[in-house]
């Protein structure tokens, strides 16, 4: 295992990146240009993550003067480097079995269950004209964007780049202008069905309590 080089593995850039890509489309399936501005931005943020993590490790090279200076010892350019929570903090050990990567794990594969559990809600529903009101989305008006989310920041757990850092914001914020858009798209086809379902259905966070409770709320549109 010591000859197989850290970096340089395009072939797993690529069918990473793919496996990733295709999961995404197969459930946003975008049709209009924001939906395909949204889905670029995604794809763009698991390339720059996997060519980073199997390619080319942009961020330790721009901080491998920093990270020689502050670990001397350390082989800055070995793949357990690239766990940079693992790096910075000192530990010892494999780093896949750290805290910080075991919850990263937990994000990620946690977050792909709970988006195809939303998809499969949001398709029945799709196709029958309906809307989405069950599972997922009984608790949250967005289960799809948090879901996206989560899986983003288990990679950033796991894998922190400079890149993917500097794009997390900016697809938190993309995710969040989509949902409202879809708000207003839902609102205008279903009319009080859905004003009803957001008075009771918060959009990104679930709120505690039962329902008698909820239906004192304003709607979050």
């Amino acid at each position: 295992m010591k000859d197989v080089p850290a970096y340089g593995l395009w072939s797993l850039v690529i069918i990473n990146s793919l496996i990733f890509i295709i999961f995404a489309f197969s459930f946003t399936k975008p049709k209009n240009p924001r939906d395909w501005r949204s889905f670029s931005a995604f794809s763009a943020f698991i390339i720059a993550l996997f060519t980073e993590m199997y390619g080319f490790p942009l961020t330790l090279y721009l901080l491998s003067g920093w990270l020689q200076t502050r670990f001397p010892k350390l082989d800055i350019f070995s793949h357990d480097a690239g766990h940079l929570w693992w790096t910075l903090l000192g530990w010892k050990g494999d780093p896949h079995l750290n805290p910080i990567h075991l919850l990263s794990s937990i994000l990620i594969f946690g977050g792909l269950i709970y988006l195809a559990s939303a998809w499969e809600v949001l398709y029945k529903a799709q196709r029958s004209h309906t809307l989405a009101t069950s599972g997922p989305y009984a608790t949250i008006r967005h289960p799809q964007y948090v879901a996206f989310i989560i899986i983003m920041l288990g990679f950033l757990l796991q894998w922190p780049t400079i890149l993917t850092l500097l794009m997390f914001p900016f697809l938190v914020f993309m995710y969040t202008r989509l949902a409202r858009h879809e708000e207003r798209d839902a609102l205008a086809e279903f009319g009080d069905e859905y004003r009803h379902y957001a008075k009771n259905t918060p959009a990104f966070f679930p709120r505690w309590g039962n329902k008698s409770d909820r239906s004192t709320k304003r709607p979050e549109i």
